[in-house]
């Protein structure tokens, strides 16, 4: 069997493998071989194969994985739906009492309680969004 088959063979190993894994690293190590696949169909010497896989391989883990693992990682940096309202200020458009109230968010309508429960916040008066109960608004005054 020649040798660019093996690495061929042993590309397509390391390819399925890191589709079970997620890594990254036997990826890149797949094409490694794929890489050195291709030196050996062009005829390098089998010396030159092994220096080949060893460069790509040590090129793609200690190069390429670092910044693929980066953007891998991410955090979200955006909330949605009724998260992105935790924080924003308000605006009370009817008194807020523990119970109670409305206020205007970023130009809706909702109803609100206060955070703490002992506090009366008159018409008005503009309060930051603490928390989301349901269709409820938490909120605090500024201060």
């Amino acid at each position: 069997m020649d040798e660019w088959v093996i690495w061929i063979v042993l590309a397509v190993v390391l390819g399925v493998a890191e589709i079970f894994t997620l890594t990254t690293a036997l990826g890149l190590l797949g094409s490694a071989a794929l890489l050195t696949a291709v030196g050996a169909a062009l005829g390098l010497p089998i010396p030159l194969q092994f220096i080949l896989f060893t460069l790509s391989s040590a090129a793609g883990l200690l190069v390429v994985r670092p910044i693929a693992m980066r953007h891998i990682r991410q955090p979200q940096l955006q909330r949605f739906g009724v998260e992105a309202l935790v924080g924003k200020p308000a605006y009370v458009i009817s008194e807020v009492t523990g119970r109670e109230g409305r206020v205007r968010i970023g130009g809706e309508e909702w109803s609100a309680r206060a955070y703490d429960e002992t506090l009366v916040i008159p018409t008005g008066a503009t309060v930051d969004v603490i928390e989301i109960e349901g269709a409820t608004a938490l909120v605090y005054p500024r201060e």
